[in-house]
């Protein structure tokens, strides 16, 4: 790692801070001054101080984005043995969790991250983080039908919030709606259609809040951007 990302991460100093630190003759390798700007180090095996104070690296958080397939759970792991979220990501030494629920036979969207802040914010109701949806429900769903959905829906005796929906198309009697909710309740989409009297055969999350699944295949996953990271910061 070049020593003055090393110094930036950290927290001593921004990446231009840490130059000027480096230039300024206050940095020491294995106390040894260095002021080359580039110097690169072994963050793990390499002693850094900053005018005779010892940096430690602090744990960095992970965010990651995995378009969870049909036919594993939303879990850390399983006692009944089935797959899990985690089958699908490769990252060692971190303690990654899923964020939220997706249901066994749902798929789309699912984070996995370290950062319990985020994860906290991203679940309790009081965010109303709007998570949009595809949802395909057996026959032709009229408007009025619908309007319950964006009115709200009574589950176990609380109405859910108001929901965005869109009607994207009507093939073969099956239709195709783009839904936003902005809970999380265990089997919501599911409960609200089963209310109105239709049936979802298909569910997949495509968005949560700003950050969107776009083209990432089934099963993939990737580091979320610099964008992305920022929304879940500012919640």
């Amino acid at each position: 790692m070049r020593l003055n990302k090393y110094i930036a991460e950290c927290g001593a100093a921004s990446r231009r801070g840490a130059d000027k630190l480096i230039t300024d003759g206050l940095v020491r390798v294995n106390n040894k001054v260095v002021t080359e700007l580039g110097t690169v180090i072994n963050e793990f095996n390499d002693t850094v101080t900053v005018e005779g104070k010892r940096l430690t690296l602090r744990t960095r958080d992970v965010y990651i984005m995995l378009n969870k397939p049909k036919g594993c759970i939303t879990a850390v792991k399983d006692d009944k043995g089935r797959k899990t979220v985690m089958d699908y990501v490769d990252v060692k030494d971190k303690r990654l969790f899923p964020v939220g629920r997706l249901d066994y036979d749902s798929e789309g969207l699912v984070l996995l991250t370290n950062d319990g802040d985020a994860a906290y914010k991203l679940t309790h109701p009081s965010s109303e983080i709007p998570k949009t949806y595809i949802v395909k429900a057996e026959g032709e769903i009229p408007e009025k039908e619908l309007d319950k959905l964006r009115e709200g829906i009574p589950l176990d005796g609380i109405v859910t919030h108001r929901a965005k929906v869109k009607v994207l198309g009507v093939e073969n009697r099956i239709s195709r709606i783009e839904l936003t909710i902005y809970e999380g309740r265990n089997r919501e989409i599911r409960r609200m259609f089963e209310y109105i009297g239709y049936n979802v055969i298909f569910l997949k999350r495509t968005a949560i809040g700003d950050i969107r699944l776009g083209g990432l295949g089934r099963g993939q996953t990737r580091y979320l951007t610099a964008k992305e990271i920022q929304f879940l910061k500012k919640l």
